[in-house]
């Protein structure tokens, strides 16, 4: 397991470096000049050159980059160019509402999922072709197309729950919940399809083995062969399924966010990434590829267990 988890973290650190040196490298070659966009046109040359150099932008790419990465090391991201404030500090008060959003939409995937996923491959008859019809109904609906819809009947018609904002789970967790539930059940509609039918395939291919049907032969209970062997071996690969569906999530919850006005890193990235406001931009990307890394960690430290043989592999 330490030889598992030590493989997994290299790997990890080698791809967090390989992203955010591409992501710098890249966005310090888009031609634009970030001093005169943060100054305006009204600002004279000697401001800009000024400027520039308070941002150290007339230094060499290479010296820029070194000074970067020795400062990110340690967590030190630099400041906004355009609000001055520290990239951390931004990061933590807007990331908190999207992994609201992401962690509750995951969950709520992975349970309905397993419950739609197995009842399908069991039972059969209706509700598998319910499944089905239903994966392809998810992969086809634009989850910004469900959340309007959901807007206009929950919230504008009937007015059951709030079509805007977000209130911190520390100051009313009952205001918190009522407001992610719109916002999840868009993110989950196309998620959700999508795994339940990973579910029942894997499920299926497992009911087919030879040793399920020895289990069955020797008297084993259907519940017990149901949850402790064809459950265990079926969900390495809707586990891999979810880690996938998590990167899709955080995407599709940018989207979502400027919907339902949620102060979360939608807004955050798209207002940065129209600036070019470097400082935050390498920040979102370094955090939102290690929380990747750690979702996929943690997937295959749950694979490890249930398959020992992924381990090894």
């Amino acid at each position: 397991m330490a030889t598992f988890l030590l493989r997994r973290l290299g790997a990890a650190v080698v791809l967090v470096f390989v992203i955010a040196t591409m992501t710098f490298l890249l966005m310090s070659m888009t031609g634009g000049d970030p001093a005169r966009n943060i100054l305006g046109d009204g600002a004279t040359v000697e401001q800009v050159a000024a400027k520039s150099a308070e941002l150290g932008l007339d230094q060499p790419l290479a010296v820029r980059y070194v000074d970067w990465l020795g400062a990110a090391i340690t967590g030190d991201f630099g400041r906004s160019w355009f609000t001055n404030e520290p990239v951390m500090t931004s990061l933590a008060n807007k990331f908190p509402v999207s992994l609201s959003v992401v962690i509750t939409a995951i969950l709520v995937t992975a349970i309905l999922s397993a419950i739609l996923g197995v009842t399908a491959a069991v039972k059969r008859g209706w509700i598998d072709r319910f499944v089905q019809m239903f994966a392809v109904l998810g992969f086809a609906l634009p989850n910004f197309w469900v959340a309007l819809i959901l807007v206009t009947v929950f919230a504008v018609n009937l007015k059951l729950l709030p079509a805007t904002g977000f209130v911190p789970f520390t100051t009313d967790p009952g205001r918190w919940a009522l407001g992610l539930i719109l916002p999840v059940a868009a993110l989950v509609v196309g998620t959700i399809a999508s795994t339940a039918q990973q579910v029942r395939g894997a499920t299926i291919d497992v009911l087919r083995q030879d040793y399920v049907r020895t289990l069955r032969s020797r008297g084993i209970s259907h519940r017990s062969l149901l949850f402790r062997h064809v459950l265990r071996n079926a969900a390495p690969p809707a586990l891999t399924v979810l880690s996938l569906q998590f990167v899709g999530l955080l995407g599709g919850a940018i989207i979502i966010e400027k919907i339902f006005a949620l102060p979360g890193i939608g807004s955050l990235a798209v207002n940065a990434t129209l600036q070019g406001d470097l400082p935050q931009i390498l920040g979102l990307v370094v955090v939102m590829v290690v929380l990747v890394v750690i979702v996929n960690l943690v997937i295959d430290l749950l694979t490890g267990w249930l398959n020992p043989k992924a381990r090894v592999s």
